[in-house]
């Protein structure tokens, strides 16, 4: 690639913007500094300030989402959590987005990443990722709400098809984990609203294998791909 198409590609720089850059010779090919921007190298041989192409393979990363932010690009609705994010992982080509979404008032894993292959795969019910999620309640589960939920036939309100069989382990009268491997809209709170629980609290612990539990709220790290 061109190193002015590297610079956009990777959200540094527009293509324009990258001839002052490499001006300045803040970029290297296998550490000599070039200033030519249709000089061609690999993305994995170039360095801007010193440091490598960030996720040049491309980027996945996993974010602790803090309560009160959205997973939208939109910033009428409120914080976003790609306001928690490098402001260049947007810049990127394409743009770094969610892998399905949390609302704004739940917490927990949040995987990013500008790979759309991953975004369909782990988001599409037919992949079967098991999604966890830790629930608090506004009132005493009903008995029946184990053997409800794990038989797949519970049809939400606005749906044609019911929900696929979900797993819950009860740890409390007001306190559950969930296990789904879907998405619908507000999944979770609807499943319980429609047995007469308002969830107070949900927290989603687990994404296939990732898991929050060592990294602080609002904070990221890059993941490998896999």
């Amino acid at each position: 690639m061109r190193l002015d198409q590297i610079m956009s590609r990777y959200g540094y720089c527009s293509r324009g913007e990258s001839r002052g850059w490499l001006k300045a010779g803040r970029i290297r090919v296998d550490g000599v500094i070039i200033k030519e921007p249709e000089f061609k190298a690999s993305p994995w041989a170039v360095t801007v300030d010193q440091a490598p192409i960030e996720a040049p393979e491309g980027l996945l990363a996993l974010l602790h989402k803090p309560a009160g932010y959205v997973c939208s690009h939109d910033p009428k609705e409120g914080p976003r959590v790609y306001d928690l994010i490098p402001e260049r992982w947007l810049e990127r080509n394409p743009p770094v987005a969610t892998i399905g979404r949390l609302d704004k008032d739940a917490t927990g894993v949040l995987l990013l990443t500008d790979q759309g292959p991953l975004i369909h795969n782990w988001t599409s019910p037919r992949h079967k990722v098991a999604k966890v999620y830790e629930v608090v309640v506004d009132r005493p589960f009903p008995d029946h709400l184990v053997e409800l939920f794990a038989a797949g036939t519970l049809l939400l309100e606005g749906e044609s098809h019911p929900v696929l069989p979900a797993i819950l382990r009860v740890t409390s009268p007001t306190q559950a984990q969930l296990e789904i491997t879907e998405g619908k809209y507000h999944q979770v709170k609807r499943m319980f609203a429609s047995q007469g629980c308002a969830v107070l609290s949900l927290h989603r612990s687990r994404f296939g294998d990732y898991h929050v539990t060592d990294l602080p709220v609002g904070q990221w790290r890059l993941l490998p791909l896999p």
